[in-house]
């Protein structure tokens, strides 16, 4: 399968500032490099102890780090869907047919509006309950349909994080590998390092060796030196 990537207009959704980078951060490099249009939906980030130096970020603190991200990346544009303590990791908590509407008509980058041919999401298998509501509701949003009354993007794919291989039951290697060359995967590694806060040292599954290696590995399964790799939801041909 060959993409020309000038052609598509790309939909990603990150739970959190960071996770777009983290799982198609190297995707994104190279689409945008070839003419794409890419829009970044980030569903909640508020205020979070961590186990960095500082012990804490700040929302205001991400906000920050998201526009330097989109600002190098020239993302087309991004929002942020619910903002605050109130949701940040407690996504959980909001029905999953609100996240849906908001995702299929309701957000200024809702299906409807930005009609994408590409969308991107996290993986349901992630530990992380923000992540599994956003995969979740996603994949309820994009549930097929007459496509002469709803949008339906050609290709939906859920990316992969380190993170989500922790896990009780064994995690399905990806079935498509979006191949990375040194430029966009230093471009990847550059990404993660404007989100400061988010950026740990090894051994951490945010770190730069980590990411690294996981492109190194889903690279060699396709034969490749670089790779990212993606659960294919749906592909029309």
């Amino acid at each position: 399968m060959t993409t020309d990537w000038s052609q598509e207009r790309i939909l990603v959704y990150a739970p959190h500032p960071d996770d777009e980078m983290l799982g198609c951060g190297g995707l994104i490099s190279k689409a945008k490099a070839a003419g794409a249009e890419v829009f970044v939906q980030f569903l909640t980030v508020g205020d979070t102890a961590d186990l960095s130096p500082k012990g804490f970020s700040t929302a205001e603190e991400r906000y920050a780090e998201i526009k330097k991200v989109a600002d190098h990346f020239r993302w087309d544009d991004w929002h942020m869907a619910f903002p605050g303590d109130q949701y940040h990791l407690r996504l959980d908590s909001v029905a999953r047919v609100d996240l849906t509407q908001l995702i299929e008509r309701e957000s200024p980058l809702a299906v409807e509006r930005i009609r994408p041919t590409v969308v991107l999401t996290p993986h349901r298998a992630s530990y992380n309950q923000d992540h599994q509501a956003t995969a979740e509701a996603v994949h309820t949003a994009l549930r097929p349909s007459n496509a002469a009354l709803r949008h339906h993007p050609r290709l939906v794919l859920a990316y992969e994080e380190a993170a989500d291989h922790w896990r009780s039951e064994p995690l399905c290697p990806p079935n498509l590998v979006v191949e990375l060359d040194e430029a966009q995967m230093a471009d990847k590694l550059h990404g993660m390092e404007l989100y400061g806060s988010q950026h740990h040292q090894h051994p951490h599954t945010r770190s730069e060796a980590t990411l690294r290696s996981l492109a190194v590995l889903r690279g060699m399964q396709a034969g490749v030196a670089l790779g990212e790799g993606f659960h294919v939801l749906r592909c029309l041909a």
